[in-house]
């Protein structure tokens, strides 16, 4: 395990394979199985194309170690960011809270008859956050729930990765 967080190229090529894996599910949920997502799961997907991003910027600059340092370390605080996201997202699915996301929560009908008319033909295209489209047969758990745990772990492991990196430049 070592030797493979160390290794730069491995790493910034495995965190990037991994967010695009990650993105390709969610687009084969939402376009293959039709699990439209809600505004919550539309920006989980933001932290896996900045990681991508970051992935291939620290594998083309792995001779740098300090910069491939300062790299593996952002793409940790991202992982984190999108398992803070994904905790929210679950919190609002097993309503612990309510969403303060605009466009996750059913709005108080108002106004004159076309008004509300209106309104109520924007929630039927809204996908809601505060329901579980999927869960898995097994132990209940949500795509949100299951991305709290991945990026949490990818996370550790980016900024262990970052740290051995930085290692590597103080013991040169």
């Amino acid at each position: 395990m070592k030797q493979i967080v160390s290794n730069k190229k491995l790493m910034f090529t495995g965190i990037a394979v991994l967010s695009a894996a990650s993105l390709g599910m969610a687009f084969i949920a939402q376009y293959v199985f039709d699990l439209q997502p809600c505004n919550l799961c539309l920006i989980q997907r933001w932290p896996f194309v900045i990681i991508i991003a970051l992935g291939l910027i620290g594998y083309f600059l792995t001779n740098t170690p300090k910069i491939a340092s300062l790299v593996m370390g952002l793409i940790g605080i991202t992982f984190i960011t999108n398992s803070v996201i994904a905790f929210y997202h679950s919190g609002v699915e097993r309503h612990w809270w309510k969403s303060a996301l605009e466009g996750c929560n059913i709005p108080k009908l108002e106004g004159s008859s076309e008004d509300i008319l209106k309104q109520i033909q924007s929630i039927t295209e809204a996908v809601r956050c505060d329901e579980i489209p999927w869960a898995d047969p097994i132990f209940g758990l949500s795509m949100a729930n299951y991305n709290v745990a991945f990026c949490l772990g990818l996370g550790l492991i980016a900024f262990y990765s970052a740290i051995k990196f930085f290692k590597t430049l103080t013991l040169s």
